[in-house]
C-alpha cells in the first residue's frame, strides 16, 4: 500500500512539474508579442463612473481580462487579493456594458477597479491577444514583468514586492 502511495505521489509531482514548466513556456512565448513600451495610461473613466489616474510614484499591476474567460474567473480572486495591498487596475475586454461588468463583479465578490475596453483600444495598444494577461510596471512606468495566463497570488505578491524596491 505504501508503495502505491509513493508511486502516485511521484506521478502527481511529475505531472505538476511538467504542467508548470509547460505553462511558463507558453507564457514566455506569448509574452514576446506584448507591447513592451513604457506605460502611457492616461486618466480614464472606470465602470463606476469615477476617473482613475495612475499614480506615478508606485508600481502598477495592469490586468487584462474578460468576463467570458474561464481562466480569468479562476484568477479573479488572486487579482482581488493583491488589489488590497498594491496599485491595481484591470481592463475588461469584450465583456459587455459597464452595468454588466459591475454585476459580474458583485456576483463574484470582486472589488478591483475596472476599465471597460469594449472598443479593444487598450488591449490592442498593449498587443494583448490572450486572456488573462497581467503586466507589472515599476514606478517609472517601465514594464518589468508580464504573465500570459493564470498567475497565483503568491507569484503576484513576489513580483509586486520585487518592483517595489
Amino acid at each position: 500500500m505504501l508503495q502505491k502511495i509513493k508511486h502516485y505521489f511521484k506521478e502527481l509531482l511529475f505531472f505538476t512539474l511538467f504542467i508548470t514548466i509547460f505553462a511558463n513556456g507558453v507564457s514566455l512565448y506569448k509574452a514576446q508579442e506584448l507591447n513592451h513600451a513604457n506605460l502611457s495610461l492616461q486618466p480614464t473613466k472606470l465602470i463606476d463612473n469615477t476617473l482613475y489616474t495612475p499614480k506615478r510614484d508606485k508600481p502598477l499591476l495592469l490586468h487584462v481580462w474578460a468576463t467570458w474567460c474561464p481562466v480569468c474567473k479562476l484568477e479573479a480572486d488572486n487579482i482581488n487579493r493583491i488589489s488590497k495591498y498594491y496599485e491595481v487596475i484591470t481592463v475588461a475586454v469584450g465583456s459587455g456594458t459597464d452595468y454588466e461588468i459591475h454585476k459580474y463583479l458583485q456576483e463574484h465578490n470582486l472589488e478591483y477597479r475596472v476599465i471597460n475596453d469594449n472598443s479593444n483600444k487598450i488591449s490592442n495598444n498593449l498587443n494583448v491577444k490572450v486572456f488573462p494577461t497581467t503586466l507589472i510596471y515599476d514606478k517609472n512606468q517601465k514594464l518589468i514583468f508580464s504573465e500570459v495566463g493564470y498567475t497565483s497570488s503568491f507569484g503576484l505578491f513576489i513580483r509586486m514586492l520585487w518592483v517595489s524596491f
